[in-house]
């Protein structure tokens, strides 16, 4: 959202610690050589780097965390280019409100497709590089030596010529005050010594002791709880409720109706809330879509698959001519369903409106787009409007979507001056949520007369997720999204093979529930379209299925290295163990190249153990191997749930899956043993809290193919009677 503000920066006050919570952010805002303190008093030195007279670090941090360590690996590049001393870093996260005050000079504060340091890494190591070089200005002023006789490490200045040190607590002040360098020079990567590293985590200690304040465990003084109940059915109406029924209940102090659709009790406690909620007579127009179910849906989504009209992603030669020429053709429909998000935290946002102020504290991926739904939702322009970032307790591209933030706004909207804090319950958010989209594929193999891969086409017909949340960005009707994977070349997902005619094609059909960006997003459903029909085609050529995809691949070495990475560290070209039966499956997005081998045994037909999964990630620069590894693990956990439990059905209009007894996760018993192979190759920066995600699923079920023979080309297993062993 491009919102423009008319600020006065002189002005402009953040509240930023209002009602004791928030950031210890000062905005004193500079003119000429003045300089900006936090709110300790201790100075700023660059926008990103604060310094305290004990030489501790403040660095700043645009974007969300939600569990992926972008905190940590941002604060190493910054910390690594400023030669600080890491033991004293700590972090805070400066507010959209504050942002829009200083010309954006944090950049964007989204953070979603793995974007977050493969987006900022060039900018905020060059922020530490700033601060490093007026820094050690300020020590050579002091000193009234040259700049280059001095160097910096670990916080500490010495004046190489005549062993002279000093501290960047001691030099701050002054370096606050010195004009920055427009150009600084960037370490080669090889010469790390904070990034690169697997450092230990540093949002880990409070989470661990239990200070970590999340939106769900925000308090302030004279705050009440509320809860909410939105029609069951998206695009239906509420139409009447019985406030008077509720109003004598425990705690409760007000029902209030929430847009044209909601009803909200506002009580003492959430639970008193809760209650008086499930209580409350409330009736419904739930419109035409109440008529609609997941068969209907399916029906709707197959005629997509020989229309006339589709939207062309990747096209190369003439692949009606190869197959019709074709010695062998080989055909299968694939098909992928809706999927919640299903965070650990459900959607919760705290609300304080005045008729001159609105300010919210959110879990947010997009700190900017929340500022705008609390200006939207409020009804004042974004200068008198504030978010204060909170950690997320879970995100996986449903939190940047902000419905739950305009639901608080409007509820405290009708309590000024009260702060208001909305937290969804389990079924609401399970109910109410975006989801996975849900496709289908249609894919059509040529091989010829020496089992050579002539020709391919890919129809795809389903969701288009861009067409729900920014259909002007559409491109000329088509969704660029929905090729992921699948491109002809680009950083969010290029195909792999060499194919000589080829067609990618998206037939879009939209049924009412509404899609949204799903951890790894359509690169999950076009993995297991693209890998596993990989897999038909080399059996149906009697090809091995590693060697069948090699030929392809030889213009691809990035795609062809993680994959035979992690061949080689399975063992593919030696005999699986008695009982053992391996898959394969590679793919890149998110500027990643990834690839998986699983090896799984089957019992009874049905029964599957996965004893092992490797993983291999090429994101171009590790900034912390061991966050990597943890990444690659935690997406194989949220891809395996999503390929034996995970589907969302539709009945009477609405999603029938309302918590988790019913809408199932991995248990530990259930996680096989994860061998992470990060190599990174240079000269590029990809992401890494996505990609591995989408190989998971194709490898275990091509895995499965070998070991029973049965092809499953419908997610989830359970659907097939299929469940771990």
């Amino acid at each position: 959202m491009n919102y423009v503000p008319q600020i006065n920066r002189r002005a402009f006050v953040v509240s930023a610690a209002a009602f004791g919570g928030g950031l210890a952010l000062g905005m004193d805002i500079p003119f000429g050589p003045t300089v900006v303190r936090a709110a300790d008093g201790s100075p700023e030195v660059t926008a990103w780097v604060v310094i305290k007279p004990d030489d501790g670090v403040v660095i700043r941090i645009a974007r969300s965390e939600m569990g992926q360590g972008s905190m940590t690996g941002l604060a190493q590049l910054v910390a690594e280019e400023l030669e600080c001393d890491w033991s004293k870093v700590s972090t805070e996260f400066p507010t959209p409100g504050q942002n829009l005050a200083r010309n954006l000079v944090w950049g964007r504060q989204f953070t979603a497709g793995s974007r977050a340091i493969r987006e900022s890494h060039e900018y905020v190591r060059k922020a530490g590089a700033t601060a490093r070089t007026m820094l050690i200005q300020a020590a050579a002023n002091e000193w009234k030596v040259p700049a280059a006789e001095c160097n910096a490490s670990n916080s500490v200045i010495t004046h190489r010529p005549s062993g002279r040190t000093t501290t960047y607590g001691k030099v701050a002040e002054a370096a606050a005050k010195i004009e920055p360098p427009k150009e600084v020079a960037l370490k080669d990567p090889k010469d790390w010594k904070i990034a690169g590293k697997p450092l230990k985590r540093l949002d880990t200690p409070p989470k661990v002791t239990g200070e970590q304040v999340y939106g769900i465990d925000l308090k302030l003084p004279g705050m009440l709880c509320a809860a909410i109940k939105d029609c069951p059915v998206f695009g239906g109406k509420l139409t009447s409720f019985d406030a008077a029924k509720v109003q004598g209940m425990p705690g409760v102090k007000h029902v209030v109706k929430v847009g044209d659709s909601a009803v909200a009790v506002v009580a003492d406690r959430w639970w008193q809330a809760k209650t008086a909620l499930d209580a409350l007579p409330a009736t419904w127009d739930e419109g035409p879509n109440a008529k609609v179910s997941s068969a209907s849906i399916a029906e709707f989504i197959k005629g997509g698959l020989d229309a006339e009209q589709a939207f062309v992603g990747n096209q190369q030669g003439d692949v009606k001519q190869a197959i019709a020429n074709a010695a062998k053709k080989v055909e299968a429909v694939y098909s992928f369903p809706y999927q919640n998000h299903a965070t650990m935290e459900p959607m919760n946002a705290t609300a304080v409106y005045t008729a001159d102020r609105c300010e919210a504290w959110v879990p947010t991926q997009v700190a900017e787009a929340a500022l705008a739904s609390v200006s939207e939702a409020s009804g004042l322009p974004i200068a008198k409007c504030e978010v204060h970032k909170l950690l997320l307790g879970g995100g996986f591209g449903r939190r940047t979507t902000h419905d739950y933030v305009q639901q608080a706004v409007a509820i405290a909207k009708q309590i000024p001056g009260t702060p208001i804090k909305l937290i969804w319950s389990r079924e609401e958010d399970m109910t109410h949520g975006r989801y996975h989209p849900v496709t289908q594929a249609k894919m059509v193999g040529a091989l010829d007369a020496n089992n050579n891969l002539t020709g391919l086409h890919m129809r795809i017909s389903g969701q288009s997720i861009l067409a729900f949340v920014n259909p002007q960005n559409l491109q000329d009707g088509k969704d660029p999204f929905v090729f992921q994977g699948l491109n002809p070349g680009g950083a969010e997902g290029q195909l792999g093979y060499t194919i000589p005619n080829l067609l990618i094609d998206h037939a879009m059909r939209n049924p009412h529930i509404p899609p949204h960006f799903w951890r790894g997003v359509n690169n999950n459903q076009n993995a297991i379209y693209l890998e596993c029909f990989m897999d038909e085609l080399a059996h149906a050529a009697a090809q091995d299925p590693l060697e069948f995809r090699r030929k392809l691949m030889s213009k691809h070495p990035k795609h062809l290295a993680v994959l035979n990475a992690v061949a080689e560290r399975v063992g593919w070209d030696k005999p699986a163990p008695q009982g053992i039966y391996r898959g394969l499956a590679q793919q890149m997005g998110y500027g990643s190249y990834v690839a998986a081998a699983a090896e799984i045994s089957v019992t009874g037909g049905n029964k599957i153990k996965i004893h092992r999964i490797v993983g291999a990630t090429d994101p171009g620069h590790a900034v912390n191997p061991a966050q990597i590894d943890r990444q690659v693990a935690g997406s194989f956990v949220y891809g395996l749930s999503a390929l034996f439990y995970g589907e969302c059905t539709v009945k009477d209009g609405r999603i029938e899956q309302t918590n988790f007894d019913t809408y199932n996760s991995m248990r530990i018993a259930e996680m096989p043993k994860v061998e992470s192979i990060v190599m990174p190759s240079g000269g590029f920066w990809g992401g890494v809290g996505e990609p591995t995600i989408f190989v998971a699923a194709p490898a275990v079920l091509n895995a499965f193919f070998a070991a029973t023979g049965k092809r499953i080309r419908s997610v989830p297993l359970k659907n097939h009677n299929i469940s771990f062993a």
